[in-house]
């Protein structure tokens, strides 16, 4: 959305110093005293109870906040971000700590601060006023400032300080002095944000073609990186839907080079910094080009996606670096995101001391320490590129590969196998070790959606692996969302934490559980899973259709309002939660014999057509496709 006038102009001139990312200041004058909780007390967010003691005093997004600011007339700041983010961590130590900038804020705002994981319906809204403000991409912490009603005026993301500061004293002029001016905005702005994701009208007549799927194909493939893997670029995210669309190319057609981009991509993903080569799992994306240095967060949706596609890919190819991968990510799932009744975890912080990445990285000489044999030593600083001086910051070592087996028994007169049992041997003594340091935080919170794609995660290892303890997992699961997120009416809870579940769930919710209990169905045969699956989607037929197209709302009809209520149809590092309901529709239709089922989850395919084909990205309609 394009806008004009001295207004934007003054916060773009305001803004221009601050493009990227600052490490924090030592100098920030902190304030945490226990016994001065602010309204975020009683949450059950470990994000939202990581900011209970700043001297700001933030509200919980709900009708408290929203009517304080009506009845005082103060603009609100919606700062979101969750409890994994590096970024959000910097900001809250230089800024919501510092009692300077709160008495700003306090004074002359509403703070609301806002789990993004929980409400990612807040998080949609502002995030897209983020985008139409500054015409760029945002991240976390997002800074949204908005009307008392709610409306946004603009949104950044993070801010030093200083120029934070900078930014508060222009808005509380801006509202005294220009009232008018930025309800004009906000009104711009908001019909900018409902404009965004509607959908087109695509011909219901015309048919599926293998032509237009093989353009897709050929379209993603030019984006590929076929030496590293992935995306071409940096920084680079797994994105697991893209690489399972190319696995069912691959199987339809026999693409040679389609499969090529799958497995190229898994075995540096892999082999690079982005995996947890001692302890299993990934981290959330690559920095660089090459997987080597990752944003070191772990998210429970990335490792249950990447455990459903490196099981697939096994059964496609039988490879053991999958089904190692495979084995090794579930025992950290098990290890560090499990909960004793049978729920998942939503991440670890990338922070550990206050330091990124410290947790998961190593010195030479800290290697050393646990290695007696210095041919050993010699073979594993090989394997693993550990150099003297550390190849990342701080003298520290990133553990990742770049030489093959072949290439280290050449060199080292051993054999693969010999190779492979003397680095295990030394994994081992380095996680044991590893259990000493101070742990990342844990965001202990479980998430329904998230535990549907973990679920997932473990019904594919047991198909691929035939490990019944996995499908024992599963179920287990299943029964602990059945208990506690299932609601009557076959309504859906989203979140579950010490025995308190109570945010209304959204569409991901039930479509990512949907089809992990239609997954489930598939390889137990018990009909009570698959009933269930159909529970929750004749929930969403009655609660989140939209009378006018054949796609879903992002939000119930029991939810509050917000300035927009909006669909989701394009996919992302998740699939998207209208082209996962296409998908439950299609399968429930075809196990459940519901022609009407199958027949909107081919209305809603044919009207997305239209923006796959205009589409310079394809990869954000990976599900669909």
């Amino acid at each position: 959305m394009k806008t004009s006038g001295h207004f934007i102009l003054l916060i773009f001139l305001t803004l221009a110093a601050c493009k990227s990312p600052v490490p924090p200041s030592s100098q920030s004058q902190t304030s945490k005293t226990e016994g001065s909780m602010n309204h975020l007390a009683g949450q059950s967010s470990p994000y939202l109870l990581q900011h209970a003691y700043n001297p700001v005093d933030w509200y919980p997004w709900g009708p408290e906040a929203l009517q304080k600011a009506k009845e005082e007339n103060k603009m609100l700041i919606i700062s979101v971000g969750y409890a994994a983010c590096h970024w959000c961590h910097v900001m809250e130590h230089e800024s919501f700590e510092d009692t300077t900038v709160s008495q700003i804020m306090n004074e002359y705002f509403v703070a609301i601060k806002v789990d993004r994981e929980e409400r990612p319906d807040i998080d949609d809204v502002y995030m897209t006023a983020c985008q139409l403000a500054t015409e760029k991409g945002c991240g976390w912490p997002l800074n949204a400032f908005a009307l008392p009603d709610g409306r946004p005026v603009w949104a950044g993301t993070y801010f030093p300080k200083k120029k934070w500061i900078e930014i508060l004293q222009y808005f509380r002029g801006e509202y005294a002095k220009a009232p008018d001016k930025m309800a004009e905005y906000a009104e711009q702005l908001t019909k900018g944000i409902q404009s965004q994701g509607l959908i087109p009208s695509g011909d219901e007549q015309q048919a599926f073609s293998r032509e237009e799927l093989d353009k897709i194909n050929k379209n993603f493939l030019q984006r590929i990186d076929f030496q590293e893997g992935g995306r071409k670029g940096a920084p680079k995210f797994p994105m697991p839907n893209n690489y399972q669309f190319l696995l069912a190319y691959h199987h339809f057609s026999g693409n040679k080079k389609a499969l090529e981009a799958v497995t190229t991509t898994l075995d540096k993903m892999a082999w690079g910094g982005i995996y947890d080569h001692l302890g299993g799992g990934f981290a959330r994306y690559s920095t660089d080009a090459v997987w080597k240095a990752p944003h070191f967060e772990k998210m429970l949706y990335d490792n249950g996606q990447l455990v459903s596609l490196y099981a697939d890919a096994y059964r496609l190819t039988q490879k053991p670096l999958y089904k190692s991968v495979v084995e090794q990510s579930l025992s950290f799932v098990e290890r560090e995101l499990s909960d004793e009744n049978g729920g998942f975890y939503s991440s670890l912080d990338a922070d550990s001391e206050g330091e990124e990445g410290k947790f998961y990285v190593w010195t030479k000489e800290e290697v050393a320490a646990h290695i007696d044999d210095p041919n050993e030593l010699a073979l594993y600083c090989a394997y693993y590129e550990i150099k003297d001086g550390g190849n990342w910051e701080h003298d520290k070592n990133i553990l990742h590969r770049k030489r093959s087996l072949a290439q280290l028994t050449k060199k080292y007169k051993l054999s693969e196998e010999a190779i492979l049992q003397t680095v295990q041997s030394i994994n081992d003594r380095l996680l044991e070790a590893r259990t000493k340091r101070i742990r990342p935080g844990l965001d202990d919170k479980i998430l329904t959606s998230w535990n549907a794609l973990m679920l997932k995660g473990y019904v594919d290892a047991y198909k691929a692996l035939g490990n019944k303890a996995y499908l024992d997992r599963a179920l287990k699961n299943a029964h602990f969302l059945k208990q506690n997120a299932l609601q009557k009416g076959g309504r859906l809870n989203r979140n579950y934490k010490d025995g308190q579940s109570v945010i209304n769930a959204f569409l991901d919710d039930y479509a990512l559980l949907a089809d992990a209990l239609t997954s489930l169905y598939e390889v137990t045969f018990d009909e009570e899973w698959l009933f269930l699956a159909d529970r929750l989607v004749q929930y969403v037929l009655e609660h989140f259709k939209d009378g006018e197209s054949a796609f879903f709302f992002y939000t119930s009809k029991l939810d509050p309002p917000l300035v927009a209520r909006k669909m989701e149809t394009s996919d992302n590092v998740i699939s998207g939660s209208n082209s996962t309901m296409a998908r439950v529709l299609f399968k429930l239709g075809t196990l459940l014999y519901q022609p009407d089922y199958v027949e909107s989850a081919e209305r809603m395919l044919k009207q997305m057509q239209p923006s796959q084909r205009i589409a310079p990205q394809p990869n954000f309609y990976a599900n669909w496709c």
